[in-house]
Parts: structure tokens; sequence; C-alpha cells
């Protein structure tokens, strides 16, 4: 097995040293014959974006002419006319990637130090009789420093000077470019930041007469009204498209041939249980090249592409999110399909109340797939069947959502041994502590909790039951049943287990019109799951119905009382 080189995306130095490396040089061949002027590319993290555009760098650049053996025994050189075109441009190369700061003033600084080591790289192009004394002056003056407007056009001005040099136009790569963006909505300086990248864009990708071609590469197709609104010449390819479905991460084929050179033939089926999942286009069984890199060098499974950043956007959008975010929640982690429309032009500050925003953030980040097709109704237009990617994905929302009761998960388990030993006492101890301590977390934030309805809450709640209790109980809720719908039930796995209850569990808010104390709220609420006959489903599956339980609970503000 060749070396595993981790942490390692540069395709120089991994040709070099001849560590393992999967051909992914037709996306040369590809994205050249498209003749694209500026092509953006979509593609979660970690999956391979920038080792392809250090691979188009070492291609395409005159810094690598010459450097054909790199190429050597792939794909893209068994043409003569791609053998010829290797080493032949001037290329500006870079990356965002690093740019991730609190402030807009430190993200600014960053990307400007980016641009100032650019230059550096240069340096040549001022010496000798090129650039007049402006020019040179304008050059000395790129520094992280450096006033907004001069870094707006510097990158274009840079390419300018290359094209002057060189007797040609330029190629562009701008990788992460949605990075700074990202970390903006995060850090609450969107607007600053989008003004500042509209205007660099612009010059580098719309007004640039220098310009032969360009690629970037992010995770999400940031909407064109925040930073690309008059770059008509813009080819996008997303998650959703056919264009380039098997340039980025590792297809089945390729994972399985690793397997073979790794001696894990074996392992097959169990990493294609663990790590096969997502789709570009109509292509499917793609897997994420992270993940198996990692499995190949160590040979166990783990979260490894999970783990590889921070999941905290993730992680509040779905935790603040309303009823329903959190009832389709409950779907996909039952391994159920949700159908939804999709919008790829992600608008950040719509995520906050956008459930269609929320779907489409998971699946540009990798997080669900696209299990069909879009079907088309008159009503709603194109909608999607989405699941989550793999069984790597449902490990990490399960660990994300064990996490939103950590501030007290000790009450939390309490709670849930109490409610399977039915010691009504113990638990709305229990429950009143969970409750007090995690209430306003599963709100948005923007308005009291007690004034807000508590779906939030408790339907937080029923995800944290659903993971906890995954091995012994199905969790469902608001299904229907017999004569009416139910907030929870919990069946055994096995219905014939006598050991374990099955568990109903009805939540109501107290009316103060027609309740008086909230142990009315809880008598409603159980004449509630008597009329509605909730226990049906449950006696149908040969469930005694001396092992079904009823729950009552009564919700006022932070208060709860189960009865």
């Amino acid at each position: 097995m060749r070396t595993i080189s981790i942490e390692n995306d540069g395709f120089e130095s991994i040709r070099e040293k001849n560590c393992f490396y999967v051909d992914k040089t037709g996306f040369i061949k590809e994205w050249w014959e498209s003749e694209d002027k500026v092509t953006l590319i979509t593609r979660p993290r970690r999956f391979g974006k920038t080792l392809n555009m250090n691979m188009l760098n070492c291609f395409f650049s005159n810094q690598y002419a010459g450097r054909g053996e790199l190429f050597e025994g792939l794909a893209v050189w068994e043409e003569e006319k791609y053998r010829r075109l290797q080493g032949m441009f001037p290329v500006v190369f870079l990356t965002f990637a690093d740019v991730k700061a609190a402030s807009f003033e430190g993200a600014v600084a960053a990307i400007k130090q980016n641009i100032t080591e650019l230059y550096n790289q240069y340096d040549f192009l001022r010496k000798g009789d090129l650039l007049n004394e402006k020019e040179k002056e304008q050059y000395d003056s790129v520094r992280y420093t450096m006033e907004d407007s001069l870094a707006v056009t510097a990158i274009r001005t840079l390419m300018g000077y290359l094209s002057r040099y060189y007797g040609k136009k330029v190629l562009m790569l701008l990788d992460e470019y949605d990075t700074p963006l990202q970390e903006a909505y995060v850090s609450g300086y969107w607007e600053e930041m989008t003004s500042f990248l509209r205007g660099l864009y612009h010059a580098a990708f719309k007004t640039n007469p220098y310009l032969e071609r360009a690629v970037l590469t992010g995770i999400t197709r940031i909407s064109k009204e925040s930073i690309f609104s008059d770059l008509n010449n813009l080819e996008v390819v997303t998650a959703t498209s056919d264009k380039y479905a098997a340039a980025f991460g590792f297809t089945e084929e390729e994972v399985f041939d690793a397997l073979e050179e790794a001696g894990m033939p074996e392992q097959k089926e169990e990493v294609k249980a663990w790590y096969d999942g997502f789709t570009f286009g109509a292509r499917r069984d793609i897997y994420n090249p992270w993940s198996i890199t990692n499995f190949l060098d160590s040979g166990k499974f783990g979260l490894y592409w999970a783990d590889s950043s921070s999941n905290a956007l993730v992680s509040h959008l779905i935790r603040t999110g309303d009823a329903g975010i959190k009832q389709r929640m409950e779907d996909l982690l039952e391994g159920k399909s949700i159908f939804t429309e999709l919008d790829e032009q992600i608008v950040f500050k719509e995520l906050e109340w956008n459930g269609t925003a929320i779907w489409s953030l998971l699946l540009a980040s990798g997080y669900l797939r696209v299990e069909s097709c879009p079907s088309y109704h008159a009503a709603k237009g194109a909608e999607y069947e989405l699941k989550l990617t793999n069984f790597e994905v449902l490990r990490m929302f399960e660990r994300m959502i064990r996490l939103w009761f950590q501030r007290n998960h000790a009450g939390y388990c309490e709670f849930v041994k109490a409610l399977l030993a039915g010691d009504i006492k113990a638990m709305n101890y229990y429950m009143n502590k969970v409750a007090l301590a995690t209430f306003s977390f599963f709100d948005t934030g923007k308005k009291p909790s007690e004034q807000s309805e508590p779906e939030r809450f408790y339907h937080g709640f029923v995800l944290g039951l659903m993971v906890d209790s995954r091995e012994d109980y199905i969790i469902t809720s608001n299904r229907e049943s017999g004569f009416g719908r139910y907030d929870v039930v919990m069946e055994p796995v096995s219905p014939a287990d006598s050991k374990l209850p099955a568990i109903v569990l009805e939540f109501k808010v107290r009316d103060p019109g027609e309740e008086g104390t909230l142990e009315d709220t809880v008598r409603a609420a159980h004449r509630q799951m008597e009329e509605k006959n909730y226990d049906t489903a449950l006696l149908r599956k040969g469930i005694a119905k001396e092992r079904i339980r009823h729950y009552g609970f009564a919700f006022e503000g932070k208060k709860v009382l189960i009865g």
C-alpha cells in the first residue's frame, strides 16, 4: 500500500513522494474543454477541492513548466494536446481558507495579508522597466494595512502586470471563496463582508480584461444578490449538477480498489455502510476522501469527516428551529426521507426562519443527500427527496443532540430512568431541572422563553429520547393513531418483551381560559389520550393494555407538571 499522507493537499508533494493518490486529472480535460469563463464548484468540506486546485495550478502554471513528470501515468497525460498545455499560463492561485476572524477588521486584514503574500511571489515584476513609477508605487503599497479600496482591485491589477510580462492572459484559482462569508454570518458582520467581497469579486471576475479563465471552489453557493449580482459569465456547479460529478470525492470503484491495495477487501460492505451515500447530480455512491484515507491509514471506523471541523452553525439552526424542523430531524434519524423544495443559492440571513434554506445548507454541506430527482407540483414547485448521507452522519447528529443536554446531563439521564421506572415524583423533579436549564437553549433568543410556545423545547427533548433510547425503543411523534394524534409514543423495539413498557406522552400548554391549574392541564392531557384512543397502534402490535403507560406533561413557561 502506498503511504497515506494525511493532511497533505499538495499535489506536487504527493506525486513526488509517490503517496496514495486517486487520479482526478480527468477534471483538467473536462474543465478545459467546457470553455466556461468563470466556474464556481461547490462541494462539502474535505472533498479534495484544495488538492484539485493544487493540481490545476501544477498543470497550467508556467512556474511548473517542464514538470510533466508530475502527471506521467495519469489520465490527462495520455493525450499529446494536453502534454503541450502543461506549464503554459501565468496562474494566480489564492485561498481564503484561513480567513476566520471574529470581526470584520480581522477578516479583511487576513484577506489583505493573503494578497500581500501573492504580490511577494511576483516581486520580480517591479524590477526593470515593466512597471512605471506609479505602478511601482502601487505595488509597494500592497500590504495588510492597505486601504480597502486598494485591496479590492489589487488582484486584478496584479493580473494585469502578469499578462503584460508573459504576453498572455492569466488563469485565476480561488479556493474556499465562501469561508469569509460563513465566518461573517456566524460572527455578525455579514453586511460589511459582502460589501467588501462584492467589490473584490467584481474586479477580479467581471471587469478584468486580463482574465483567461477562473475556477472558484467552496462549500456553499452564496446568493448572486449577495456577491455576484452582475457576474453573468458564471457557471455554477452544485451538488445537484451532473458536471464534474466524479471529479471531487471517491467513486465506489476507486474506494474498493484502494481497499484491495490495502489488503482489506473484506471490509468493503462495512465501509460502504459507514461512508457511502454522497450524490452529485445523477452520480451515486460517492465517498468522502477524508474518511476513506483516514480509514485506510488506521484500519478503524470512526467519525473522521464529521469530526474534521465545527458543526456549530448546523447545531444552532436545528436546535433553535421550529417544531417542523425538529419533526423532520426525527424522521431523518429514523432513516426516513423528507421532501422539500431547495434553493441552492444560500441566503444566510434567511437561515433563521426559512426552513428551505436550512435543508439547502445541509445538502450543500454534505449532511443530506438527494435520494430521488425532484417531482414537480403545481403548488409547491420542484420537490426533492432527501435523507441523511450515511451512518457516519447519523452518528454525528446523535452525538450533537446528546451535547444539547450536556449542561444538565445527569438530570436528563435520571429523568429517563424515572420515566422507564414509572416514578412520577422523580420524573417531575428531574424534568423541571432539565427544563429550567435547557428551555432557553432551545429558543431562538429573539423573545423570552416564557412567552414562546414550548414546541422547541419538547421536540428537542424528543430528539434526545430518540438518541438515548434507540437500543430499546422506537420513538415516534405527531403521528396518526386511532382517532387523533399523539405527541410521543415509545414503542419497545421487541413488542413481545414484557420487561419494557410502552409509553404514550401528551404535551399540553396550560390554557388559562379553560384550565385553572397545571393539574387541570394534566387531566386534560389524559382525557385527550383516552378520547383519541392513542393506544390503538400499540394494541394492534400485540402490546397488552396493562403494559401501556400514559403520562400528561403540562407546560407553563419553564414550569412542567407530569401526571
